[in-house]
């Protein structure tokens, strides 16, 4: 075994390895970059999801053209002289090896030129070698392309996701940054389409309102907090504004976004007892401590930093967001002396014309009774109860799945027209050995479980028109994953469009599923988290997972049944299915209650 040094470019391409995992990585490096150049205003223009080009123009300082070619050096820096440099950071960038990593995968041309210069440079860099250096008439500041990134690392290229994903998380970064500096203009465009343009705002709360939209900024309360460790500012969400899906929840330290699971914890805690089920709260938290009491160099992303007193701040952070859901009123109220105010409803003098004259007419059969004795049947000595229709159910006995259901009915009308809702859960149907109850939710669970599983395996699907379509507000990131997802979705039956940068329109969901307006809006951020997730991988599983997940967001946004045609409906299709007795889940559906039993509580 011998033992060598490195070349330099072959370091560097290993460097890149953990400094640049994809394009937001070089996005998010440029954009600090030149925030610390002092930039007032950063463009950032994007191909084909950074694949084909990265590019970001500042008007900062700039740099001299033997700067221009040593800021590609690995480990070439400007913020650092000394070890005590190290306690005292307050800039983005500070290893130099940002620069260094994405010219060892990537063709790099840079532009630049300071303040007291009457020509600038240009720069070109190729896996890590330096091409050229000429000058050129360029404006004060920096113009940085990063072009065809890891052409020369094909296997990291290859592992690079969807267009859709890769921009994705180009838009996570560029969020990121574009709220630590209100004070700076930034516009993102992506393949010549602007997806951003924001100008200087006045306050963070505005920014918030330019790049996550008014329904963000309007749910938002102010947090503030003052100790001689830490002072902590920004916004917590509204208990009832908060969604199933994360993506709204920053920290933010000395300027620069941090990722902590332990104080996502002290936030979660302060709202303890007020989320449903699920819920993830939108936050922007902003702490500023004394530089030498955090580590910001723990990650080579420097994603994470290092509290002195972690405990301390998790205390605060807890502290001072419980706080304000404390003084903050969110449920709206109304005023019962006050006839004139829009929130109580008012009868008009001409409500009475709209009375009907009479009750609504319902047929009951008062000789109905569904413990009636056996009788003597015509044409043979057995008995048989009029009810009898189920013809040898055996109650404890769960019925093969490819027994035919459909043959259990003999008289399936006279029974149907016999059931009884139960609290809108339960519908009770008397069959040959006694009562049949079924679990209205996971009846309906199963019924759309089939339809999606049917619906996936190309078998065709059933859309429902709302009456109006919903317009929900749901961010860049997530319109762009509804965009990746819209064949899938449309295979299962939804009709949604996009609408500008951030908002989809709901014009149809599958056949069983809720069209009501809140119920449209609670299913999209239910459908974000099941889009999200990629565990399955292999089709068959990928097919019943979806199907599974569909199934369970169906019934959940159903309500409460009341309607008897309804119950029936679901009735007939839960015995249309492969298995009528347990969910996909495995979750039994339906259970008879023999008559012996019931006999014995008389």
């Amino acid at each position: 075994m011998v033992l060598r040094i490195l070349p330099g470019n072959i370091a560097n391409m290993i460097a890149a390895g953990e400094v640049v995992q994809r394009p937001a990585s070089v996005v998010k490096e440029l954009m600090e970059n030149a925030v610390d150049a002092g930039a007032t205003t950063v463009n950032v223009v994007i191909t084909d999801a950074g694949r084909t080009l990265v590019q970001v123009i500042d008007n900062g300082c700039g740099m001299t053209p033997d700067d221009a070619v040593l800021c590609f050096e690995r480990h070439a820096t400007s913020k650092i002289a000394s070890a005590e440099d190290l306690e005292r950071i307050t800039t983005y960038g500070f290893r130099g090896e940002a620069l260094a990593s994405i010219a060892a995968v990537a063709q790099v041309t840079l532009r630049t030129r300071t303040a007291d210069a009457e020509v600038g440079c240009q720069v070109e860099f190729a896996a890590s070698q330096h091409e050229s250096t000429t000058e050129a008439a360029v404006p004060q500041g920096t113009n940085i392309a990063v072009r065809n990134l890891f052409y020369n690392v094909p296997a990291r290229r290859k592992f690079l996701k969807s267009d859709n994903v890769e921009f994705r998380h180009i838009v996570e970064e560029f969020t990121k940054v574009a709220l630590t500096r209100p004070d700076i203009a930034f516009t993102l465009s992506h393949n010549g389409k602007d997806i951003h343009s924001l100008a200087k705002a006045k306050s963070l709360k505005f920014r918030i309102l330019d790049l996550l939209g008014t329904q963000v900024a309007g749910d938002v309360v102010d947090v503030s907090a003052a100790t001689s460790v830490v002072r902590l500012s920004g916004f917590a969400g509204r208990p009832d504004a908060a969604r199933k899906t994360p993506g709204q929840q920053f920290f933010f330290v000395n300027g620069r976004h941090f990722r902590s699971a332990y104080l996502h914890k002290a936030v979660l805690k302060a709202y303890e007892g007020m989320l449903p089920e699920g819920a993830v709260p939108a936050y922007f938290l902003y702490l500023e401590v004394d530089p030498q009491t955090i580590d910001v160099n723990i990650s080579p992303t420097k994603s994470e930093v290092k509290f002195e007193d972690e405990s301390f701040v998790f205390q605060v952070v807890f502290a001072a967001v419980k706080e304000t859901l404390g003084k903050n009123a969110f449920a709206a109220t109304i005023d019962f002396s006050n006839p004139e105010e829009k929130d109580m409803p008012v009868l008009g003098s001409h409500f009475a014309q709209y009375r009907p004259d009479t009750a609504p007419h319902v047929d009951v059969d008062p000789s109905y009774n569904p413990f009636e004795p056996l009788e003597p049947a015509p044409g043979n000595g057995t008995g048989k109860r009029s009810s009898d229709v189920f013809s040898g159910y055996d109650p404890g006995h769960f019925v093969d799945a490819h027994e035919d259901y459909g043959a259990l009915f003999e008289e399936r009308a006279a029974t149907l027209s016999q059931l009884i809702l139960l609290d809108g859960k339960y519908i009770v149907t008397p069959v040959q050995e006694g009562l049949m109850i079924v679990n209205i939710r996971r009846a309906r669970e199963r019924v759309l479980y089939d339809r999606a599983l049917s619906a996936l395996r190309g078998m065709g699907h059933v859309t429902q028109t709302g009456m109006f379509p919903v317009k929900v507000q749901v961010g860049v990131e997530h319109r762009l994953l509804f965009d990746e997802k819209a064949p899938l979705l449309a295979s299962l039956g939804f009709d949604i469009s996009p609408l500008g940068d951030d908002t989809i329109v709901v014009n149809g969901v599958p056949e069983g599923f809720s069209a009501e307006e809140g119920k449209v809006r609670t299913m999209v951020d239910d459908l974000l988290l099941i889009l999200s997730d990629d565990s399955a991988s292999l089709p068959e599983m990928m097919e019943t997972s979806m199907a599974g997940k569909m199934a369970l967001l169906g019934a959940a946004g159903a309500g409460k049944m009341t309607s008897p045609v309804q119950a029936r409906n679901l009735l007939e299709a839960l015995l249309s299915c492969e298995n009528a007795e347990l969910t996909s889940r495995g979750l039994r559906i339906l259970q008879v209650i023999p008559f012996s039993q019931i006999e014995k509580g008389f």
